[in-house]
């Protein structure tokens, strides 16, 4: 590799780097898909409200709103983020589309107007507002002196007419946008300029990067290209230079932060570029750019590795570089314009690539152009910093940009064939309505612009002098044992950080035995891929909530199941976690511990995931009803989707520990746990009493999967237990049926409420292989239910399926998140539609969601889904991990092969007097104390008179 013309020494990463085929694929290079997601480029997007209160409403939520903004408010103080920011509002109008990057390489947005936006390179930092310097642009010239020149992005509101200014405010913003449209099936997406700027020229720029299902390596590359296609229909030639301008920015104002450069790089295979090397602020990990393009026998690169901005330094500016693509049609007149010095603070510079090619009349020619972003590291707020999954095949170096760009335009042929095998059956299945397999497969989006994180998996790496936890010390004799050799002193530094190493990684062990690390669940050679973050949302931010992951996880189990055992192992571990620190939740009255031992936490962390779990605040999550249970279905479903035993016996002593602690909420003794009257599950805003329809079937769910997980390990005695638990309280649940469908909870409050998530157990069980834990009759009757009120009874059907709604059609009555439209538990009902039989109102159910979210004539939120829309279309916690569950749709469609068990009679006990000692012993020993309830001040003060009275 030449960088600024001197060789650099490349790193040899051929043992780490998978060989790949790169045979050319053959593809329609003008026309995109006849199934995407479309919008012409005029088109402004639609502005998005947040959702609103009633008087009532805020008089109710008005002191926990206080309190949110008391926490948020106390953790920054603390330098610390908190979970939610009650201050943010989030951007009304926009064009967002397909982003760029493989999942948990750190994301960068793309509008359908060509906008480089929603920027995500750092732990839950997202600057929405595009770099408009980031730009394509066209300059063609035909005989007789026909020329054209414009930006390939309409002219945004921020960019004034008329600017004398030097910077990007001179450059020719001609584009209308009238005949460009935007086409989007992720990971891939297509812009069509058809006849803008030369009415005689179609281009179409193809966006690609590497999001390739059951592929570990490339599907972790920050990386993505972009392939012009020029086909020209006029009589004559035309010269046309493809421009590609790329700022040396991290979003936001970090572009005039200062102190960034730029150069020049020559690689292999004729691919030429430029390196911007972005020095960050606020101790963030340091960011490297890679533009580049491939220069062929048709095409001619050239590069302008330097040129100013915006802000008052001298020298070669953006004025100057347009000027010079419309002189000469590319920078080769140029003599040397980079500098060695950095930027000057509150100026912004910016680096380009031309690629120049003559098309012939009735002829195409192609120009491939690729970039990447080198952001090796992870640091969170605590300090602790992580690799990227991306650095075990390129290393954590500056050069690993520029290997990206050149590995990315030779193999992106490849990339595509892998893609269009993946979904070329979905999109051909004529059994399925249009708009499902384009929605199925851009909700895919989350992935990359959920705040993903995809590290290596290896150690984290902790600043020595902020360890609290232990007493350490450097041994100076074996120090000086290194150094100094014979009278020769030796490398220092070398010396040194060795036996730091040698010494972080002593101190580091014990610290790791309290993580909720599942790597080390891995027996000796299996393979370590990693492990995975996403947000819960872009609003709320926990990383891998795991009440919400039950919904979405079927998108990672069908693509990247690998990542998804990672997780659970991950959760594994986390039940055999304790961290006594007190918290106070914002409903609670007094102080709890973080994480109690055999809790399944609701989030593996924020401020330090996996060593710091639970940063949910709202209520308790330790007392939650859903978060055990969800946890050992997940396990049983991974377990026989995948096969993988040595899995199933690595997290069975979790598992078991989980349900044992579940016991102390079995108040009874009837085998069925109980709701407390709180919102003690994933509707954290509707509460529920007794036995509930949603909590109790998941908890039926749980016992089978557990008897039958034992069944797998060998555990006979626990089989046996389990199943016979399983069969007491199945017939307590049963109790729930009303004739039609199942109550709410056992209340009496609003146990008579049609709740759309109420067979989510049932659900997950049919999904999972196992049993149904209610008959098919009851199920098919509770979905018509749900069918008939919750979804055709609200907005005509066209909204998806309201969570809650009484029998006589009133929803107000139920409480805040009773009446929301969730788009993720919307997929899940469609699932289990399916899975019992009803296609047709499946398909009508979810598409209500693709038409509110998804389509033109709906409320905007494409490509940042919220996790809520009430009835007139507002938002809340926009772009949410639960709406992945659409994946289960698929799921139900095609299920997969699972690994079978033979059925156990579902009709007698084995024992109704079977019981488990050890199993008792267990959950005593997890059981929370009792509470003692605290006299009054009124009632000690009688007290204290009643004695007086009966002395005398």
């Amino acid at each position: 590799m030449i960088i600024n013309g001197f060789e650099k020494n490349e790193k040899d990463y051929s043992e780490a780097v998978e060989v790949v085929d790169t045979t050319t694929v053959k593809m329609d290079p003008g026309n995109p898909p006849l199934l995407a997601w479309q919008r012409n480029l005029t088109d402004e997007g639609k502005g998005i409200t947040e959702f609103t209160l009633s008087m009532m409403e805020k008089l109710h939520f008005g002191p926990m709103v206080l309190k949110l903004c008391h926490s948020y408010i106390r953790e920054t103080l603390k330098g610390r983020s908190a979970s939610y920011n009650p201050f943010k509002k989030w951007e009304a109008a926009s064009s967002l589309g397909v982003p760029l990057g493989g999942i948990g390489a750190g994301s960068i947005g793309r509008s359908y107007k060509g906008y480089f936006q929603n920027w995500q390179l750092f732990p839950e930092v997202c600057e929405e507002s595009p770099v408009l310097a980031n730009q394509f642009s066209v300059f063609i010239s035909r005989p007789g002196g026909k020329r054209y020149s414009t930006v390939l992005s309409p002219r945004s509101a921020q960019i004034p007419r008329g600017s004398r200014n030097p910077g990007i405010e001179s450059w020719d913003w001609n584009l209308s946008g009238e005949k460009s449209t935007y086409h989007a099936l992720y990971p891939r997406s297509w812009t069509v300029y058809d006849g803008e700027p030369d009415p005689d020229l179609k281009i179409t720029c193809r966006q690609i990067s590497p999001v390739i299902p059951h592929n570990y390596q490339q599907s972790s590359y920050p990386v993505a290209v972009f392939t012009f296609t020029l086909f020209n229909s006029g009589k004559t030639p035309a010269e046309i230079t493809l421009l590609f301008t790329w700022a040396n920015s991290v979003g936001g104002s970090s572009e005039v932060s200062g102190n960034h450069s730029n150069s020049r790089i020559i690689l292999q295979d004729g691919i030429r570029g430029v390196l911007l090397h972005h020095r960050t602020a606020n101790e963030r990990p340091p960011v490297t750019f890679a533009i580049g393009c491939q220069e062929t026998p048709d095409v001619h690169v050239s590069e302008c590795p330097y040129f100013i901005i915006s802000g008052n330094a001298q020298g070669f500016t953006a004025r100057d570089m347009w000027d010079e693509i419309i002189k000469h049609g590319s920078f080769d007149e140029l003599n040397g314009n980079e500098t060695p010095k950095p930027s000057d603070p509150g100026s912004s510079i910016g680096a380009a690539v031309a690629a120049s090619v003559t098309v012939p009349a009735q002829a195409v020619r192609s120009v491939t152009f690729a970039l990447s972003w080198a952001c090796p590291q992870v640091k969170f707020i605590n300090g602790r910093t992580h690799h990227r999954r991306y650095t075990r095949f390129y290393g954590s170096g500056e050069d690993a940009a520029a290997n990206l760009v050149h590995d990315a335009i030779i193999d992106h042929g490849n990339w595509e064939a892998q893609i269009e095998d993946w979904q070329t059956p979905i999109l051909q299945d004529k059994s399925l309505p249009s708009w499902y397999p384009t929605t199925l497969f851009n909700q895919l989006y989350f992935l990359n612009a959920g705040g993903a994180i995809w590290t290596d998996g290896l150690p984290s790496i902790l600043n020595l002098v902020s360890i609290e936890e232990r007493k350490f010390h450097l041994d100076p004799s074996s120090l000086n044992k290194k150094i100094k050799t014979d009278n020769i002193v030796n490398n220092t530094a070398t010396c040194i950080l060795s036996n730091m190493a040698s010494l972080f990684e002593g101190v580091q062990s014990p610290m790791v035995s309290k993580a909720a690390l599942g790597t080390s669940l891995l027996l000796e050679g299996e393979e370590n891929v990693g492990q995975f973050l996403y947000l819960e949302g872009s609003e709320y931010h926990m990383f891998n909530t795991y009440d919400v992951h039950f919904y979405s996880s079927f998108s990672l189990l069908m693509l990247f199941p690998k990542l998804e055992l990672s997780i659970q192992r991950d959760f594994a571990m986390a039940v055999l976690m304790h961290d006594p620190e007190k918290i106070k939740p914002i409903h609670g009255h007094k102080k709890v511990p973080r994480k109690v031992f055999g809790a399944v936490p609701h989030d593996i962390g924020q401020n330090d995931p996996w060593f710091e779990t639970n940063s949910y605040n709202l209520h308790d999550p330790n007392k939650w009803k859903d978060l055990n249970p969800k946890f050992v279905l997940q396990v049983y479903r991974d377990v026989v989707a995948t096969g993988d035993k040595s899995f199933a016996h690595a997290v069975w002593p979790s598992v078991y520990i989980a349900m044992a602690y579940m016991d102390q909420f079995d108040k009874d003794g009837d085998g069925m746990i109980e709701n407390d009257g709180g919102p003690d599950q994933t509707y954290d805003m509707w509460s529920a009493s007794g036995v509930s329809a949603y909590t109790g079937g998941l908890w039926v769910a749980a016992l089978q999967a557990s008897s039958a997980l034992a069944r797998l390990v060998g555990d006979e005695a626990s089989e046996d237990y389990f199943w016979n638990r399983y069969l007491k309280a199945k017939s307590v649940y049963s109790k729930l049926w009303n004739g039609s469908y199942f109550n709410y909870d056992s209340s009496g409050y609003q146990n008579s409420a049609i709740q759309a998530d109420q067979l989510a157990g049932h659900w997950f069980a049919k999904a999972s292989g196992l049993q149904p834990i209610v008959d098919e009759d009851k199920a098919r009757s509770a979905l018509e239910k749900i069918y008939e009120f919750n979804v055709l009874k609200v907005m005509n059907g066209k909204m998806g399926a309201i969570n809650g709604i009484q029998p006589n059609g009133e929803i107000g009555s139920l409480g805040l998140q009773a009446k929301e439209i969730w788009s993720g538990v919307t997929f899940a009902v469609a699932a289990t539609m399916i899975q019992e039989g009803m296609p047709e109102q499946a398909f009508k159910t979810a598409q209500g969601i693709h038409e509110a979210a998804w389509s033109s004539e709906g409320f905007g939120y494409a490509f940042r889904i919220p996790e809520a829309l009430n009835v007139k279309g507002e938002y809340r916690s926009l772009n949410y991990m639960r709406p992945l569950a659409i994946w289960a749709m698929q799921w139900a469609l095609h299920p997969p092969k699972l690994l079978e068990l033979e059925p156990r009679p579902d009709n007698k006990q084995i024992d109704p007097s079977l019981s488990n000692q050890e199993f008792s012993k267990i959950a005593s020993l997890l059981k929370f104390p009792e509470e003692k309830p605290t006299p009054s001040l009124l009632s000690v003060f009688l007290d204290i008179i009643h004695e007086l009275v009966r002395r005398h």
